[in-house]
């Protein structure tokens, strides 16, 4: 594909990551698309296209406060494409959709955003009242009748499975949220930024066997962007543009019932069929991890390791620690960097491919990343390079 014809990510963006803040949802996503526009170079002006997921969701304000209407309004952008919407493949579809529209030519430089103020919402339920039923219907049809409640009960089930089948162990799992800690401690951002040991993690509380508290993101609020700039529009940046040399993302039956393995694994073994790059070229891995099996999950379905391995690829956590042959999550994931559903680990591999990571920066030159988001029936992954 030529150079003009490819989609890039160029300037990215972040705002405060927090529990319970006072700062507005809609100010949060300011800051972050500030942020985006002054790295990139940008002005408001050039901005044409808006992406989000999934959209401004009324019943549930907490987990989606922000949608691309309010965010056009706000900034004055003059948009010949947005797009917002809960029906794609996870978080990052969003980002594969802006992708889409850059190459069918309907926009030159997209804002791609995921803004989330889920802690402040429970904090405050008389401003975000939390959505209330008087019946079962839809996807809890099939798991609230059994008081399965949470999505850490629909993946303890796949997660039990390796235990009894593959011989994972907790002490295995346990590395995941083990490396998140270590590495949100040299991440000024991070939402939790105190060590975790062993010791810690065997005496937490399980939650659904085998998953403990540790192995459990928190809400957050915070907003995160991404610009996706076109081709022959790299001219009008002054960032170094990242590629987005291949996308996958899959759909199982947008449901929990009886699906026989997650998304993430039918979405891994597609992203290599679109590119020459191989996973013994990937140089970090920013992997989809609001409970830390599904980590474990993406290293499987990209290749890293056999199916049925990941937790012996894991084990010791030397091979995915910061100085591993595979540096994983090295903002901290959404365990301790923060739940930013997705987009904190785009956002991330940016950085790392442009050596911005500071304390945690990885060593050598990284040129190819991945991020991935999503788990259970939805899945999507991206693979970035820095040509």
């Amino acid at each position: 594909m030529k150079k003009d014809a490819e989609a890039y990510i160029t300037g990215i963006g972040q705002s405060q990551i927090g529990q319970n803040l006072e700062r507005h949802p809609l100010l949060l996503t300011l800051d972050a698309v500030k942020e985006a526009l002054e790295e990139a170079g940008l002005s408001i002006s050039q901005i044409d296209g808006v992406s989000t997921y999934p959209g401004r969701v009324p019943q549930m304000l907490g987990f989606s406060p922000i949608g691309a209407d309010e965010l056009i309004d706000a900034l004055g952008i003059k948009a010949t494409w947005y797009a917002g919407g809960g029906e794609i493949t996870s978080q990052l579809g969003a980002v594969v959709a802006a992708v889409g529209a850059i190459r069918a030519g309907q926009a030159r430089h997209i804002i791609c955003y995921r803004t989330v103020y889920e802690a402040a919402a429970m904090a405050r339920p008389d401003e975000f009242p939390m959505p209330r039923r008087d019946r079962v219907e839809s996807h809890s049809q099939w798991t609230a009748p059994f008081n399965a409640l949470s999505p850490a009960t629909w993946f303890a089930q796949y997660a039990m499975r390796h235990v009894k089948k593959y011989g994972m162990t907790r002490e295995q799992l346990a590395q995941i949220a083990l490396t998140d800690r270590a590495n949100a401690m040299l991440n000024p951002r991070a939402l939790i930024q105190k060590p975790l040991t062993m010791d810690e993690y065997m005496a937490a509380r399980l939650v659904a066997e085998p998953l403990c508290l540790m192995d459990c993101d928190r809400f957050t609020d915070a907003s995160t962007v991404l610009i996706v700039s076109a081709g022959d529009a790299l001219d009008e940046v002054t960032c170094t543009p990242v590629r987005i040399a291949a996308m996958a993302g899959s759909v199982d039956r947008h449901s929990w019932d009886q699906a026989e393995w997650m998304a993430s694994y039918a979405t891994g073994r597609d992203l290599w069929k679109r590119t020459d790059y191989k996973p013994a070229d990937v140089d970090t891995a920013q992997l989809y991890d609001g409970f830390s099996f599904l980590a474990l999950t993406w290293l499987e379905a990209l290749g890293f390791c056999e199916v049925g391995e990941g937790g012996r690829f894991i084990e010791g956590g030397q091979r995915i620690a910061l100085d591993g042959e595979l540096p994983m999550n090295t903002f901290g994931g959404q365990i301790a960097g923060g739940r930013l559903h997705g987009f904190g680990f785009a956002h991330e591999a940016v950085v790392q491919l442009r050596g911005l990571g500071g304390d945690r920066q990885i060593k050598g030159d990284p040129k190819v990343a991945i991020a991935t988001s999503g788990g259970g029936p939805l899945a999507t992954a991206l693979l970035l390079a820095r040509d």
